[in-house]
């Protein structure tokens, strides 16, 4: 975690430098929020930290049941390389969203292809009925969650901070879980990826909140979005209920309900905006400026306010979720819909002051 923060950051600093010398900094957009031009190669920093980490992680003996299988490894670094790829490019020359789509499928069906696959469901050890269901299950998880990654992206610090939260939450469980069922060794890829992505969150937010000096761009959202799905998928079916003491059975259904719970305000944004643009006979893969965090802003919201609505969210749905790992699930609503009190209201506090000045005027 503390490999990846240092080396995203060094590399962040020197993207930035290398972008403004040799102005890779495209025109702004109609639906942008910044008014400067500003990097948004992000993601290259990103994928030195992923890099570097993993590379410092396989030198380690403790990581040693990790790499035993290198091809996975290697296979994660290739969907990594070709999402970054296809991510930049669109990015500086705005690719057809079919093109887009592509590169995303080729870089789930890498991993799919190289055992990064759902297998099984913590569901009375229900195993998918064959390997072409398993890949095209695992193909489209994994779209899915980039796109739902992507398609937050919009201000500053708003998607490193949602991801660091939330993946947070999912190390934790990850960690917690393994001990429970693997009592002589606390690391699979699972925690191992999710400290990654920590680290290169907390190394790459620095840059990137408001005013921010340089955007992950589609390479960094995607990227992260393909890291995330690929931690999920890798622990669930890992975990056999029957392995798992009573106190703690509950939670053996976590790698199917957190990952959700994680990116739920990102896939009700992502499922509103295919229903919006549908509706309106646009493609799906449409950009505007109607997303939740758009509409939070129109709302009244400043900027970071408007950041921090969903960090505020994702943290209650995350760790709401870990916190069956320790309490019952009914005392875990009860905490969650407590803290979700004054979230609630600081999201629609710009609504209640304008009902007050307007009562005053």
């Amino acid at each position: 975690m503390a490999v990846a923060a240092v080396a995203t950051f060094v590399a962040t600093y020197f993207t930035i430098q290398i972008s403004r010398r040799h102005l890779l900094m495209p025109k702004i957009r109609e639906r942008d929020v910044h008014t400067q031009p500003t990097p948004r190669v992000g993601g290259l920093a990103m994928l030195f930290g992923l890099l570097v980490a993993f590379l410092v992680a396989g030198s380690l003996g403790w990581f040693q049941s990790v790499f035993q299988e290198p091809i996975r490894i290697i296979a994660i670094f290739g969907a990594a390389l070709v999402i970054v790829a296809i991510g930049i490019l669109d990015d500086l020359f705005d690719l057809d969203w079919s093109i887009k789509l592509a590169g995303q499928i080729l870089a789930a069906g890498i991993l799919a292809w190289q055992g990064v696959q759902i297998v099984s469901l913590p569901i009375g050890g229900l195993i998918i009925g064959s390997y072409g269901a398993s890949l095209i299950i695992t193909i489209f998880l994994a779209v899915l969650v980039m796109n739902a990654v992507n398609f937050i992206d919009g201000l500053d610090g708003l998607v490193a901070g949602v991801v660091l939260i939330g993946t947070s939450a999912f190390f934790l469980y990850t960690y917690l879980i393994t001990q429970q069922t693997s009592p002589t060794n606390y690391f699979n890829l699972a925690s191992l990826i999710s400290a990654v992505v920590i680290g290169i969150t907390v190394g790459f937010l620095p840059f990137n909140w408001h005013q921010a000096k340089i955007f992950m761009g589609d390479s960094g959202s995607m990227l992260l979005g393909l890291l995330m799905a690929t931690s999920a998928i890798a622990v669930t079916g890992q975990i056999d209920p029957a392995t798992v003491s009573s106190r703690v059975l509950a939670p053996a259904f976590l790698p199917l309900i957190l990952p959700f719970a994680i990116l739920l305000l990102p896939l009700l944004d992502l499922l509103l905006a295919v229903i919006r643009r549908v509706r309106a006979g646009d493609s799906p893969f449409k950009a505007d400026k109607k997303h939740i965090h758009h509409k939070l802003q129109d709302l009244g919201h400043s900027h970071v306010g408007s950041v921090l609505v969903f960090y505020l969210w994702t943290a209650i749905i995350s760790f709401g979720g870990l916190s069956l790992l320790f309490i019952p699930s009914r005392d875990a609503l009860a905490i969650a819909i407590i803290a979700a009190i004054p979230a609630f209201l600081f999201t629609v506090w710009p609504i209640i002051e304008a009902r007050r000045e307007a009562r005053k005027s």
